[in-house]
C-alpha cells in the first residue's frame, strides 16, 4: 500500500505527519522523502545511509560538423530548449525535459544524448524502516525527473510512505500520483483552507482517495472543519497546538518519542485509511 502525504502549502506539518506515521506503523515499513529540493525527514528518522547513486537526465549534445542548421530540431522541441542560428545552435539544459524528440527527429543524425548529473538519491535504513531519498543539485529548475527516478524504488511488498513536497504543481503530482491514498495535512487558517481547496482539486482529478489532517487543529478558526464536511471529506486526525510538539521538532526528535499516546493515533489512521483501500 503506497500512502503518500501533501499539503498545499509549507510549514503545515506534512513532514511530521508523514514520519510519524512511519514511526508508528508495525515493521515492513519504506519511507520515501520526494521534497526533493529541500529533503528533511532524515533529521528525524536519523538513517543510516547505505548507499549513495548520482541521478542523471539525458540531454541534447549537437554534433556541429554534421548539423546543417536546418532548424528541424528547434522546430520539435515543444519547451524551446534549443535555439537555431545561421551558424550554430545552442541548447539550454535547463529548459530540456529529455523527450528526445530532437535525436528521433534530425535529418542529419546530428544530435546525440549525454547525461546530465541533477543530483543524487540516498538508500539507507532507520531501524526497521527502508529510507529512500532523493536531493536536487544546487540551481536544478526542474525537480520532477529526481523524483520520478526516487519513486522507481518503491518496494510494494511494504507499506510505502511518501513525504512529497509542498504545493500543488508539478513535483506534488508526480510524488503523489500512483497512490492508494493520500493524507491531505492542512492547518485552521484561511491561508491553510485556500491552500488545502486547491489541493483537494488536484487529488479528486487524479482519482486518490483521501482524507485530511489538521495539525494545531485549536488555532484558527473552524471554517476547515466545515469545508471538509460540506466536502464529505474525511478528517482522520486532529493535532492540537502543543509546546512540547514544537520543542521536540526544533530538537529533531519525532513527535512519537516524547508523547508515545501518539503512536496509537497514528495507527488507528492506517484502520481508517483500509476501509477506504
Amino acid at each position: 500500500m503506497i500512502i503518500s502525504v501533501a499539503s498545499g502549502k509549507g510549514g503545515t506539518g506534512k513532514t511530521t505527519v508523514a514520519v510519524n506515521l512511519a514511526l508508528s506503523l508495525d515493521e515492513n515499513v519504506q519511507f520515501l522523502d520526494c521534497d526533493v529540493e529541500e529533503p528533511n525527514s532524515h533529521i528525524f528518522l536519523k538513517p543510516e545511509i547505505l548507499k549513495t547513486y548520482p541521478a542523471s537526465v539525458s540531454i541534447p549534445k549537437v554534433n556541429e560538423e554534421k548539423c546543417t542548421y536546418c532548424g528541424r530540431c528547434k522546430e520539435v522541441c515543444a519547451y524551446n530548449a534549443i535555439a537555431v542560428f545561421q551558424n550554430t545552435v545552442l541548447v539550454f539544459p535547463e529548459l530540456c525535459h529529455s523527450c528526445g524528440g530532437c535525436v528521433l527527429l534530425c535529418p542529419q543524425k546530428a544530435i546525440e544524448e549525454v547525461n546530465k548529473e541533477i543530483g543524487v538519491i540516498k538508500i539507507g535504513k532507520s531501524d526497521s524502516i527502508e529510507f529512500v531519498s532523493g536531493e536536487l543539485n544546487v540551481r536544478e529548475a526542474m525537480s520532477t525527473p529526481l523524483i520520478r527516478q526516487v519513486k522507481k524504488y518503491i518496494n510494494t511488498s511494504k507499506t510505502v510512505i511518501i513525504d512529497a513536497p509542498p504545493g500543488t504543481s508539478c513535483p506534488v503530482i508526480e510524488s503523489i500520483k500512483g497512490s492508494d491514498y493520500c493524507i491531505l495535512v492542512t492547518e485552521p487558517t484561511p491561508f491553510g483552507l485556500n491552500d488545502l481547496i486547491l489541493t483537494v482539486e488536484v487529488v479528486r482529478k487524479l482519482k486518490i482517495p483521501f482524507g485530511v489532517i489538521i495539525n494545531r487543529a485549536d488555532l484558527g478558526n473552524n471554517e476547515t472543519e466545515e469545508y471538509c464536511k460540506k466536502e464529505n471529506i474525511p478528517i482522520l486526525m486532529k493535532i492540537p497546538f502543543s509546546k512540547d510538539i514544537a520543542v521536540s521538532y526544533s530538537k529533531g526528535v519525532p513527535m512519537v518519542d516524547v508523547l508515545p499516546e501518539y503512536k496509537k493515533y497514528f495507527q488507528e489512521i492506517l484502520v481508517k485509511i483500509k476501509k477506504f483501500y
